[in-house]
């Protein structure tokens, strides 16, 4: 079967990823330009060194590397990386990596990357390099994960056969639209096909029945959608050679998609037993880490300190109000104000009702804003998500629907209205709270998040938040002073 890329042979020792040095600064693709960092140096040669005692050193050199958070030091964050037998060499630049030219004139001209973030130099030689072995991969919010996983089925498929060969699962349709039209750009010269799997809106559907077998190499879509056109048999699976789980923890969690996501993997590995299965997250909490070692056995994994996930320059806050109305003023009076001056601001709401209640509130004194959430028509979301990513409007209230994946470079400003909590508990949902703060500061630009407290359970919930992450708020000291806001966005470098 013809690849669309050249390869890279596998070797016969176990071996991490080795950093070449490079001296000419570049830009990291997803991310600001910052220093170049300095490749660890390599252990002195020793004739009397046994190969098990290289490769422990060499294990130990690569259980430092790092993916920054913040950008201003990429060795801030440790990550633990564990390979298996293969040779892997992370990438300096693009060209490192057995991409096409197609591939490459797409992520010059169509991305305007120039070359590999950090999480990219250390995942695509693992993605793109036989024996392709699987690979559960965690990473910062804004560093660059959805680039590994469209480039790896980019890269993989054969534009020659008319068949599907990639499949991207994903929580949302919202993010498999995202993420389809990522692909579409970065793969706009190699005459590979996508298509989305997501509900059809009311105007749009057709019964399965009546659907025609997919012919497009890759499809991204949800896992309802996806499960239903392989078991109506519309979409084959027997040369599948990706399968992409995009903020895989969610979709392997008991209260998330772990059902359909299991029988699609079954399904595909009993139809296409060669398929490499790719899992990557901002977060996985240590019951999804125990399952993914269960059934995504022998892969390559690379995981984070949850200590080091914070965004270092996302500045967060914690501002004390009162009562429910005080935090309507914060609101009205504060974001509204300041958020015209450093971009777009996203605020998250714990329900529908509150969206919907925020939204009428703020509309009726005449603020401008929209806002999102599940019960919403398909069509109806889709027009509200275009208007915010064009600009026609900066503020969106939200529920948790957009917390994870939504990438609007412009989004400075996020503000936790209510603090996220785990369904049917008063536990604070530590994991949904790093995905919203992630929602601001994308790409390594700075941004800040409020979050409005008024209770002594918020309060409760925040500490037990500063506590898992290790990191601890400041506090707005006035919630009333306009001047303390402005210092804080100040502080937070959007002012």
């Amino acid at each position: 079967m013809a690849e669309n890329a050249t390869t890279i042979p596998a070797a016969e020792t176990a071996l991490p990823v080795v950093e070449k040095k490079v001296e000419e600064k570049r830009s990291w693709a997803d991310e600001e330009p910052e220093e170049e960092a300095t490749a660890p140096p390599p252990p002195p040669s020793s004739s009397n060194s046994s190969g098990a005692e290289a490769e422990t050193a060499e294990l130990k050199k690569i259980e430092k590397l790092s993916i920054s958070g913040g950008l201003e030091d990429p060795n801030e964050s440790d990550i633990k990386v564990t390979t298996g037998e293969t040779v892997y060499e992370s990438a300096v630049k693009f060209e490192d990596l057995p991409l096409s030219r197609e591939l490459l004139k797409g992520l010059k001209l169509e991305m305007n990357f120039s070359r590999p973030s950090k999480i990219q130099a250390v995942t695509l030689p693992m993605i793109l390099t036989p024996p392709f072995k699987d690979l559960v991969a965690q990473a910062h919010n804004g560093s660059g994960k959805t680039t590994c996983f469209v480039l790896g089925m980019l890269s993989r498929v054969d534009p020659s056969k008319k068949i599907p060969q990639a499949i991207c699962i994903c929580p949302t349709r919202e993010l498999a639209i995202q993420n389809q039209n990522v692909l579409l750009k970065m793969g706009k010269y190699t005459g590979i096909t996508s298509m989305c799997a997501i509900p059809s809106d009311s105007s749009n559907y057709i019964p399965i029945s009546r659907r025609p077998p997919v012919t497009d190499q890759v499809v991204i879509g949800t896992p309802g959608t996806i499960k239903k056109w392989i078991s109506a048999k519309k979409l084959a699976t027997r040369d599948m050679k990706i399968l992409v789980f995009d903020e895989a923890d969610h979709m392997l969690a008991e209260d998330g998609f772990k059902d359909d996501s299991e029988r699609i993997m079954k399904d595909i590995r009993r139809s296409s037993g060669d398929c490499q299965v790719l899992l990557f997250s901002a977060t996985f909490n240590e019951t999804v880490k125990a399952f993914v070692s269960r059934v995504v056995k022998d892969a390559n994994q690379i995981f984070v300190k949850k200590e080091e996930l914070t965004l270092a320059k996302v500045k967060q806050y914690k501002v004390q109000c009162p009562d429910e109305q005080a935090k309507m003023e914060v609101i009205r009076d504060k974001i509204f104000e300041f958020g015209q001056k450093v971009g777009q601001t996203v605020i998250f709401v714990r329900t529908r009702n509150s969206a919907t209640m925020l939204h009428t509130s703020l509309l009726k004194e005449g603020y401008e804003c929209t806002s999102i959430q599940g019960a919403l028509k398909q069509e109806d979301r889709d027009k509200i998500i275009q208007e915010f990513k064009v600009g026609l409007t900066r503020v969106l209230i939200t529920t948790d629907l957009l917390a994870r994946g939504f990438d609007q470079e412009q989004v400075n400003l996020v503000i936790n209205f209510d603090l996220p909590v785990k369904y049917d508990t008063w536990e604070p949902d530590c994991e949904v709270y790093l995905h919203r703060i992630g929602r601001a500061g994308r790409f390594g630009r700075k941004g800040a998040v409020f979050n409005l407290l008024c209770t002594d359970r918020d309060r409760l919930l925040l500490e037990k938040i500063e506590r898992h992450f290790n990191h601890y708020i400041p506090e707005v000291p006035n919630w009333r002073s306009e001047e303390d806001f402005e210092s804080a966005l100040k502080d937070a470098g959007l002012l």
